[in-house]
């Protein structure tokens, strides 16, 4: 079987339409169709039916993208292991949300400076699923990404994740909001019933984790507010706007009192994301052997 052909089965897999695995792949849709065709001609199976105005990929199709994720991954990691002691040389593309590459990422430069002056770090800050689609397109090396464990990110079986850390998240409130004696999350919750609610603008997981712990306490809570930045977020519960989560390890401004949750506990999860297979390549190896050989201290930032 042609590598270059299982390629676009697997990204067929993944995207569902001929066109946009072209666009992907900067090939035309003929070309897609007339590989698939062929690839299918080696293997003896039809790989693709008629789905409406597109095409999907039948029984024996899906069952060979499931085998193309495995056998690209051990191809790949063949080749890097042709020179597997080689000093680290390289740039790794690395997309993550702010805090990891703040707490996790920022704090090996000057070790890589001194010891590793070949690898160097190209960094764009992203949210999880903008991270994951530059994965997967291969525009990125790795994604430094996030799930909550009241809202886990089910993983892409062709990507790779190692736990780096987590943090306790709690609700940011305004100052003069008194805490409670020994109240668990959903009662801290229904104090705040009738508020206005704060969530992120370019991720829905804590917005999960905020309606999950409403629903237990018997309100629908009224988003009316959406910000990335959580120095925003904090602006924003000062002038009165809103309640919203915020990580209980980091500092907060005048104005802010954070009123710990428990029972559930909110954690936010951090990870170190790879296509399967491309670990082994040495500069991202040296990386990721960085990232989790210390847990990084708590740092400020959004």
């Amino acid at each position: 079987m042609d590598l270059r052909r299982l390629r676009l089965l697997r990204e067929l897999a993944r995207l569902g339409s001929m066109r946009q695995v072209a666009e992907e792949l900067h090939v035309t849709t003929s070309t897609v169709s007339q590989q698939l065709a062929a690839l299918a001609r080696e293997v003896g199976a039809e790989l693709v039916e008629p789905h409406g105005r597109r095409v999907r990929l039948t029984p024996a199709g899906r069952r060979l993208a499931e085998h193309a994720v495995t056998i690209l991954a051990a191809v790949e990691a063949a080749r890097l292991d042709l020179d597997p002691r080689a000093e680290p040389a390289g740039t790794v593309r690395v997309a993550g949300f702010a805090t990891a590459v703040r707490r996790s990422l920022l704090p090996l430069t000057a070790r890589l400076a001194t010891d590793h002056p070949r690898v160097r770090l190209r960094i764009h800050e992203h949210e999880p699923a903008e991270a994951y689609a530059l994965l997967a397109a291969d525009e990125v090396d790795l994604a430094l990404t996030y799930d909550y464990n009241l809202a886990p990110t089910a993983m892409d079986r062709a990507l790779e994740a190692t736990p780096l850390w987590s943090a306790a998240w709690h609700l940011g409130a305004p100052a003069g909001a008194a805490p409670g004696p020994a109240e668990d999350a959903p009662a801290v919750f229904h104090r705040f019933r009738d508020a206005d609610w704060i969530v992120n603008s370019r991720n829905t997981a804590d917005e999960v984790v905020v309606r999950t712990i409403a629903s237990m306490a018997g309100f629908e809570p009224r988003i009316v507010h959406r910000a990335d930045s959580l120095e925003l977020v904090q602006d924003l519960i000062v002038a009165g706007l809103g309640v919203g989560l915020l990580p209980g390890d980091q500092p907060t401004v005048p104005g802010v009192r954070l009123l710990p949750l428990a029972g559930p506990q909110i954690l936010l999860r951090a990870y170190a994301v790879t296509r399967r297979g491309r670990a082994a390549w040495s500069p991202l190896a040296l990386i990721l052997d960085l990232l989790t050989a210390h847990p990084p201290p708590a740092a400020p930032g959004g």
